[in-house]
């Protein structure tokens, strides 16, 4: 901090506009965790003064509240513990998520909707912005496929994780015998890429194709090719958009999310070499399943990486996520 506002204090900051915005913006964001601290070191101390007084003076039920406030403190202190931990090159950044149903069908199509669903609401609940960038719709229900942008500070950080296979056990609502089916769909996180991160892409290595972006009918129904699929071709890496109907800002947000794709894989080669160097450390690479989440015959939510279970598998569907992503977190620094 100290550091950060010697440097905007200097009068040459705005020679260079994007770097005095990026500083700018960086300070903010360390003044904001250091509040969190200060607060949190001063909400302790008034509990604490408040519990011995009650104590002194007999009263048992202000000692009840203090107490249940210094269990709250120490829910609080735990996570802000975490986030000391999202201090990756590009943790803080927004991030993109890919879900792709598997086979089967309507059944994995409708179980990718649900993730979207879960997704979302995570984000809703931890005060991020979502913004749809493709979304392909089953022929029957739910999604063949979606790729979003989850806007907000940590958002890759707190996320990423996530990445791999996703797997549900029901009473399919599709099956008129009412049998018990699995589904599987992935998912996919990597971040957005800001100006401090460069990756470069040679443009002879692009394949470019333009299409009619798919939509709900009537007047949503767009007349040209505006949507675009970019296909990086030494890595097969595809990515599309069809959010916008301006083919240039298409293009502009296809070709960041390829860039996100490209650096998110040099990041996993680099975590996969240093899981093979450490073999103590579990299988958490990308592609594997990493959770199952069972609604029939018992609810049962469990993460296959870290152990963790959730009996309220509803609960946790409804974007009730952050003992998983905790636990996922903290297991990747052990």
């Amino acid at each position: 901090m100290a550091s950060l506002n010697q440097q905007a204090d200097s009068p040459d900051l705005w020679q260079d506009q994007q770097q005095a915005q990026n500083l700018l913006k960086q300070r903010e964001r360390l003044q904001a965790a250091v509040k969190q601290i200060q607060d949190l070191e001063t909400d302790l101390k008034n509990t604490l003064d408040l519990i011995e007084l009650a104590e002194v003076e007999n009263e048992a039920d202000l000692v009840k509240e203090g107490e249940e406030t210094l269990k709250r403190l120490v829910s609080y202190a735990q996570r802000l513990q975490l986030e000391t931990l999202l201090s990756g090159e590009a943790d803080a950044n927004d991030c993109f998520v890919e879900i792709n149903a598997g086979a089967g069908g309507t059944e994995a199509q409708d179980w990718a909707q649900m993730l979207a669903r879960m997704y979302g609401r995570w984000a809703e609940e931890h005060g991020y912005k979502i913004e749809i960038l493709d979304e392909n719709a089953g022929e029957e229900a739910g999604l063949k496929s979606i790729t979003f942008k989850v806007i907000g500070h940590q958002a890759y950080g707190w996320l990423k994780t996530e990445s791999g296979v996703h797997r549900l056990v029901r009473i399919s609502p599709f099956d008129a015998n009412a049998r018990r089916h699995t589904s599987f769909a992935s998912v996919w996180i990597y971040p957005v890429i800001d100006e401090s991160i460069d990756i470069h892409v040679e443009e002879k290595d692009l394949r470019i194709d333009t299409y009619r972006a798919s939509g709900a009918g009537g007047q949503h129904v767009n007349k040209t090719e505006s949507a675009i699929r970019i296909t990086h071709l030494p890595t097969n890496i595809v990515v599309q958009c069809q959010n916008d109907r301006s083919q240039h800002r298409n293009r502009a947000q296809a070709m960041a999310m390829l860039k996100a794709r490209l650096y998110e894989k040099e990041l996993r080669e680099r975590e996969e070499k240093l899981n093979a160097q450490s073999a103590t450390k579990t299988d958490i690479g990308w592609g594997h399943q990493i959770r199952s989440y069972v609604l029939q015959p018992y609810q049962m939510v469990k993460d296959n990486r870290t152990g963790v279970e959730r009996g309220n598998a509803h609960g946790v569907l409804d974007g009730n996520l952050d003992p998983f992503l905790e636990a996922a977190l903290a297991q990747r620094v052990q």
